[in-house]
């Protein structure tokens, strides 16, 4: 049941933050998603005493949603930097969830393209599954097909189902969308299986795809994975690469010499053999290695590097990681890489 009152302070928040994100003070830079939520945070205490709310704005210790209103309403926030309103959000299990909140709203802002911050009910703008960890519901301001239609549920009555019934709506949802040479990579039952799975739902093989997507896959692999520079006795050294391709996309690569030492992706502008075929490799999907250095998201920078960097800063790092991990076989990438 919809919360008329609630939701008119909701469109005053967002005009207040749209308004902060376009010129005001945080038009200056660009927010960290920390920062965003905190902006929320104190703005919404403002409006709330200028009309005689008071409320509690103390940050919850690791519970969804973010923000708790008066025990009752609850606002998760999301924040990105792209021009897009899609983001992934919380765990289908929603383990952490406050058991008192009986409504759940979302609160986005997006600096990219024109900044705007926009609300919508939580259930209204889930629109489909993926999966990191467990599955995630993945939301969409303003999505016309929302997930639970899809699902011939609702989300009020999923929340409530056991992990295993879950399940059964999730599998039969991904099993719908698969397509011709595609399979359900994730079949069996959560609970019966007693862990939980890493890997998405459909996959198929890398030797499939075009060329453009290989260069891409290639090319993001590369650079969260410098250690494929590490000499021929390296064991695993392609392991991060080709797993990353496959918990991030789906996509199986079976021979780890596909990516960047076979003669095929080596020798595509120069068909004279001999040399450092990675090297002529890497230089080739230069621009796609530069292109992935600039958008790919920080938290999955973090994870594969260990810590943040700057998106400017990152090709600077990533061939400080290059040399790092070619030590010993006689090649310093960053004197010889992207020369051309």
């Amino acid at each position: 049941m919809r919360d008329l009152n609630f939701e008119n302070l909701l469109d005053t928040l967002v005009n207040d933050l749209t308004n902060a994100m376009r010129y005001g003070i945080l038009s200056e830079r660009r927010l960290t998603a920390k920062e965003f939520e905190d902006k929320v945070r104190s703005t919404l205490q403002r409006i709330c005493h200028s009309r005689q709310i008071y409320v509690d704005m103390t940050p919850p210790a690791q519970e969804f949603p973010d923000i708790i209103f008066n025990e009752e309403f609850g606002i998760e926030v999301k924040y990105t930097e792209n021009d897009t309103w899609r983001s992934i959000a919380n765990s289908i299990f929603e383990g952490r969830r406050n058991l008192g909140v009986k409504e759940i709203y979302v609160v986005f802002g997006k600096a990219g393209g024109i900044p705007e911050v926009r609300w919508a009910r939580y259930d209204e703008c889930i629109m489909h599954v993926r999966t990191s960890h467990v599955p995630r519901f993945e939301i969409e301001i303003g999505t016309d097909r929302p997930l639970f239609e899809k699902l011939q549920i609702s989300y009020e009555k999923f929340r409530l189902l056991p992990q295993h019934e879950k399940m059964v709506y999730i599998r039969q949802y991904a099993k719908g969308r698969l397509k011709n040479g595609e399979r359900l990579w994730w079949i069996e039952d959560l609970e019966e299986k007693g862990e939980q799975h890493s890997l998405p739902l459909e996959v198929k093989l890398y030797t499939q795809l075009g060329p453009h997507e290989k260069r891409k896959l290639r090319a993001e692999a590369a650079f969260l994975c410098p250690q494929i520079v590490q000499g021929s006795r390296a064991k695993g050294k392609y392991d991060d690469a080709t797993l990353y391709i496959l918990t991030r996309y789906g996509i199986l690569c079976n021979q780890a010499r596909d990516l960047f030492t076979a003669g095929s992706v080596a020798m595509r502008l120069n068909a004279e053999r001999g040399g450092n075929y990675l090297q002529r490799a890497l230089d080739d999907i230069a621009p796609e290695i530069r292109y992935a250095a600039a958008t790919l998201n920080t938290d999955i920078v973090r994870e594969y590097w260990g810590f943040d960097v700057e998106p400017r800063r990152r090709m600077e790092e990533w061939m400080r990681l290059l040399d790092k991990h070619a030590s010993g076989t006689g090649w310093i990438p960053s004197q010889d890489l992207f020369r051309g």
